[in-house]
């Protein structure tokens, strides 16, 4: 039984991108590579940034340079303004109840550890149980492996059927009062598949067990509602939703945050410091020691501003079409065969092309103008379930198109001329 969500049925007649408009914004997909014009399917590792997320980074360090929460210039006072307004943007984009449940970190892999620090503070780990997918990547495997060396607590990990969707029935086995929490993807980086997060936060919560949802693939191709879903953290990084590197965002219930203990000590996560002891500040700040990525967070909330702007309907809409286009496309490759064929997946095609290293294929298809992905994606367990070393990844954003995709596959084939 899969734990796939079930086949989306035919999609109404949605709006529509103004693509020329959305690719005009984004200015890195209008530059040569090798005299051919450049075709960016690496999105699952790095989204390009638009022009407004460059311009409100630039902004800060030429006009309001300065450092936040504590000075009483004027420059201070601004940089502040832009950064809370930031956090009030996630809040707003994640559906969140308070901007006390929203804490910036630089990614979605601090954002675990940091739940993986704090989480002896919310329960008792000893003879307990972690509970993750065999389809994470590594960010959402190893602190837990640190977690279960330092606590004595237990890795359990749920197999993936032959389509790469999660076991329903390897989940309810596996489920028990034992576990503490339920780590799992949003969407998988190196498959595409969805999970159904919305089943698994429900039957974990059943047990009595916390959840956390790693939405780094997620939050920029759906809409996400927090207090729907109903999780107890939800993290994603910047850089996957358009914005800067080095930002992410780790959304947790205030009653668990403010139990937690901070993950790093330092500036402005205190409120009273003695050398004999300290105090921490209150909500999201005891958990943002040091001086933050000031001007990534500002970007951060220009990306999702930016994002927002071209509308859920039509983006989603849009990502469909990509998505069968691809996939009729790239299937009708002889020797091609598709890793990852779950019933529900975001854009994102994992494949082998018969007799040639995704390596080369992707070299190959650079010099076509081409950009792919090559390797196990940090996933390096997904690729021992298929019983391979590697893919070639193929995946796609808003501001691709289907003539791309085209591209795409014409340089798939000249790579198979190459090694014919």
């Amino acid at each position: 039984m899969s734990l796939a969500s079930p086949p989306v049925g035919p999609i109404a007649p949605m709006p529509r991108l103004d693509l020329p408009a959305l690719r005009a914004s984004v200015p890195a997909l209008h530059q040569q590579i090798d005299d051919r014009p450049l075709v960016y399917l690496d999105n699952a590792a790095t989204t390009l940034k638009p022009q407004a997320v460059i311009d409100a980074v630039t902004s800060v360090y030429a006009r309001d340079c300065a450092n936040i929460h504590r000075g009483v210039h004027r420059l201070s006072q601004r940089a502040t303004e832009r950064y809370e307004a930031a956090r009030e943007t996630v809040r707003a984009f994640l559906g969140a109840a308070s901007t006390r449940e929203i804490v910036f970190t630089r990614g979605t892999t601090e954002s675990i550890n940091l739940v993986a620090a704090g989480l002896p503070s919310l329960v008792e780990l000893e003879g307990r149980a972690i509970l993750i997918t065999g389809l994470e990547h590594h960010s959402n495997i190893v602190p837990w492996q640190q977690l279960c060396r330092r606590t004595g607590a237990k890795l359990r990990v749920v197999p993936l059927l032959e389509d790469g969707s999660v076991d329903g029935q390897g989940m309810a086995a596996l489920l028990d009062e034992e576990v503490a929490l339920v780590a799992v993807a949003h969407i998988s980086n190196a498959l595409g598949t969805i999970l159904p997060v919305e089943s698994i936060v429900a039957q974990a919560r059943e047990v009595g067990a916390l959840t956390l949802i790693d939405g780094a693939q997620a939050v920029g191709h759906q809409p996400v509602d927090v207090q729907a879903l109903g999780a107890d953290f939800y993290a994603f990084s910047g850089h996957k939703l358009f914005g800067p590197t080095g930002v992410g965002v780790l959304h947790g219930r205030e009653e668990l945050l403010a139990r937690m203990d901070p993950y790093q000590g330092g500036g402005d996560m205190i409120l009273t410091v003695t050398f004999e002891q300290s105090t921490w500040n209150e909500l999201p700040y005891k958990f943002e020691a040091g001086t933050p990525n000031i001007a990534g967070v500002i970007g951060l909330g220009a990306a999702i501003e930016w994002l927002l702007g071209w509308g859920w309907d039509a983006i989603e809409a849009h990502e469909h079409q990509l998505l069968e286009h691809a996939t009729e496309v790239f299937s009708a490759i002889e020797g091609l065969r598709l890793v990852g064929t779950s019933p529900r997946k975001t854009a994102v095609l994992s494949f082998v092309l018969e007799g040639i290293h995704p390596h080369d294929v992707g070299t190959i298809a650079d010099a076509e103008g081409v950009a792919l992905r090559t390797g196990h994606h940090c996933a390096q367990p997904v690729m021992d379930r298929f019983g391979i070393p590697a893919t070639t990844r193929a995946s796609l954003a808003l501001y691709n198109t289907l003539e791309e995709i085209d591209a795409a596959a014409a340089a798939l084939r000249k790579v198979q001329e190459i090694f014919a």
